[in-house]
């Protein structure tokens, strides 16, 4: 039983590995249902602007004694297949953040949900966690979340994603997603 275990936790470390040199977008478990689905796909976000996609709500109720402390946001960013603007559109990554550390360090809890317009329309993945916005600067500047559910194709799901930059301006970032995605299979 226990060497069952160890060899699915193998299959599953080789199945993240060989993932995560793969070429984007989707890499997915048998149709049949259930299993692990690596999905890759790119954040858009616009900091300004009439098209911004990001906002802050409410500022920090701390005024200048706190940065981002109980600041409140939200936004509703563009999900597409590449780092090009021109790319398809893959859905939306749609969410709320809140500042909730005291510190200068500007970290935020974050709840953001997928929404997908492409092969999985009418499924959602919910993340969450916590998030500083990463530098880009060095290779471990990544923003891990947990996948907490989801909708449709990827009802009950749990997971992890990872948020890295790929390019930011003062007016604009975009993101690369990597979503480890594991679901039961169907029946259950």
């Amino acid at each position: 039983m226990a060497s069952s275990k160890l060899l699915v936790l193998a299959a599953l470390l080789l199945f993240v590995a060989a993932s995560w040199t793969s070429p984007p977008v989707v890499h997915a478990s048998p149709s049949g249902g259930g299993g692990a689905t690596h999905i890759r796909v790119y954040v858009h976000e616009r900091f300004s602007g009439s098209n911004a996609t990001v906002a802050t709500v409410s500022p920090s109720p701390l005024g200048n004694n706190s940065s981002t402390f109980g600041m409140v946001g939200a936004l509703d960013d563009e999900l597409r297949a590449s780092p090009d603007a021109d790319s398809p559109i893959i859905g939306r990554y749609r969410g709320v953040f809140v500042g909730t550390d005291l510190a200068d360090d500007e970290e935020y809890f974050s709840s953001v949900i997928v929404v997908f317009a492409d092969k999985y329309r009418g499924s959602t993945l919910l993340l969450q966690g916590q998030y500083k916005f990463p530098a880009g600067e060095q290779e471990d500047d990544v923003v891990e979340r947990a996948v907490v559910g989801g909708t449709g194709r990827f009802r009950r799901a749990t997971g992890y994603s990872l948020l890295r930059v790929v390019s930011a301006t003062t007016d604009a970032a975009v993101f690369q997603l990597d979503l480890f995605v594991f679901t039961p299979r169907a029946g259950y």
